[in-house]
């Protein structure tokens, strides 16, 4: 049991621009050493070229992205006897948008485009066309869930 109560869940200001809670959050992982600004112009900057590739509205297209991206199983490992097994669970919706945020931001930081915002535009752009590095970390995760589906019984 532990010793202290579960950590309060803080409730995110939407940002200043668009007026969106998702758009904040992006711009918060996005974030490195406190440099919000940097970080606020780089995901507006790459809403822009998003909105302007796709014909519609930025932040419309961002949520289709991170639709896109969401998942909706995982494995957890669980401990039965001497055996590990990697037991399948469904995703808490605010985890799984959390995972979609982290994934974005982390194979877009992986790309090989000039800007970071030109990385963030084409990884959203490629995740609608489900492409991308952060759509196959999506997909291989539901991929083992569903290779574990045996072992569904063990969930706690």
């Amino acid at each position: 049991m532990p010793r202290r109560a579960a950590a309060q869940v803080r409730s995110l200001e939407p940002d200043p621009l668009h007026r969106s809670r998702l758009v904040q959050q992006v711009i918060n992982k996005v974030m490195l050493e406190g440099k919000k600004s940097s970080a606020e112009q780089i995901v507006y900057d790459a809403l822009a070229i998003l909105g302007e590739r796709t014909g519609t509205e930025p932040v419309e297209a961002l949520e289709a992205s991170i639709k896109t991206l969401t998942p909706t199983l995982e494995v957890r490992s669980r401990r039965v006897g001497g055996a590990t097994y990697q037991v399948p669970v469904e995703v808490p919706p605010r985890r799984a948008r959390t995972l979609a945020v982290r994934w974005l931001v982390e194979f877009a930081r992986q790309r090989r485009e000039k800007t970071m915002a030109q990385r963030l535009a084409n990884e959203l752009l490629d995740a609608q066309s489900q492409q991308g590095g952060a759509y196959k970390r999506k997909d291989d995760i539901y991929r083992m869930a569903q290779a574990n589906k045996a072992f569904a019984h063990y969930r706690w």
